[in-house]
């Protein structure tokens, strides 16, 4: 799988679930506190007084607010595809901003109006949703751009040749970029994802008392975790090797030139350094996101370290050759 393939299968899985996990909220939500909810559910306030002045029945206050979610996620998957066929940059980011500012913003709607309803025999009692609409509007703006933020990588120029060497023309400046993505730890970050989520919604719904943030800490640590180390990216130039991980490019290690001893490919499985992710075993640190080569750098310490990058052996070659350049 080349890298840029790579980047777009993760990128579809992860589309794919954070719009199911929201639409599936979406409806649940009323649906899971109907006992607890008038036959008739407030779904507008009057900004001046901030007293309900309009209303849904249950079964339209559950199926509205997905109805409107299915629409925007095929419309921006229209544009997606459409932009993949043009070849069109730069849509990828406001894909994610718009899918997560409208995302958290309906979610966060659909709790608010949960929780204004709740326990109330008529809807005209129910409770204000100022507060909670201003935070869902700061979380929302949040989201977005963060993923908008996600998708602002600067393109590598990646040379011709390969081999444990190349030649490096004079005056001419190399850089080489791989990226590898685990499709199965991106599915596993969005399901402890999905599950913090729907406990946060559960608590701001009011249907959980203080076990929802119990539930939701670990769950949201696990899916920052996880997410964080589903994903690699390589980066090899004159200043030597930089090694960034998740969707953000963050944290990162990097080894300077003049630290690196020697590069070469190997083929190593997770059997061999003791699992997937960030391990530790008698070869050395192995990033392992995928069995297969492995670009491995050795330290003037003689020290290894290990990324399963596709790609690997041409990275190792521009290593080699620029120091071979140095010392010449």
């Amino acid at each position: 799988m080349t890298d840029r393939a790579g980047r777009r299968s993760a990128a579809a899985w992860g589309v794919t679930g954070w719009v199911l996990g929201i639409l599936a909220l979406l409806v649940a939500l009323p649906l899971v506190a109907g006992s607890r909810l008038p036959d008739r559910l407030a779904t507008h306030w009057d900004a001046s007084s901030g007293k309900p002045d309009s209303s849904m029945p249950l079964w339209a206050a559950s199926l509205f607010p997905a109805l409107i979610w299915g629409m925007a996620a095929a419309l921006v998957a229209l544009m997606w595809w459409r932009a993949r066929v043009t070849s069109s940059g730069g849509v990828g980011g406001w894909v994610g901003a718009t899918l997560g500012f409208g995302g958290v913003m309906l979610l966060g709607g659909q709790a608010s109006i949960v929780r204004a309803n709740l326990d109330h025999a008529d809807w005209r009692e129910a409770d204000s949703v100022t507060v909670s609409v201003v935070v869902t509007l700061v979380a929302a703006v949040g989201v977005g751009t963060a993923a908008l933020l996600a998708s602002r990588r600067t393109p590598a120029v990646v040379p011709t040749g390969g081999g444990p060497t190349m030649e490096i023309p004079a005056g001419e400046r190399f850089v080489w970029l791989s990226r590898t993505s685990n499709p199965w730890l991106h599915a596993t970050a969005a399901v402890t994802g999905v599950v913090a989520m729907a406990a946060v919604v559960a608590g701001l719904g009011g249907l959980m008392g203080a076990e929802a943030a119990l539930l939701a800490g670990p769950f949201a640590l696990a899916s920052v975790l996880v997410l964080g180390f589903a994903s690699v990216q390589a980066r090899v130039s004159e200043r030597g090797l930089e090694v960034a991980f998740g969707p953000l490019s963050w944290p990162a290690r990097r080894w300077a030139a003049d630290a690196i001893a020697s590069a070469r490919v190997e083929t190593r499985t997770p059997s061999q350094v003791g699992g997937w992710g960030y391990r530790l075993s008698g070869l050395g640190t192995t990033v392992m996101l995928r069995s297969g080569e492995c670009l491995v750098i050795r330290t003037h310490n003689g020290k290894d370290f290990a990324v399963s990058v596709d790609d690997a052996e041409r990275g190792a070659a521009l290593l080699n050759s620029l120091n071979a350049q140095r010392s010449s």
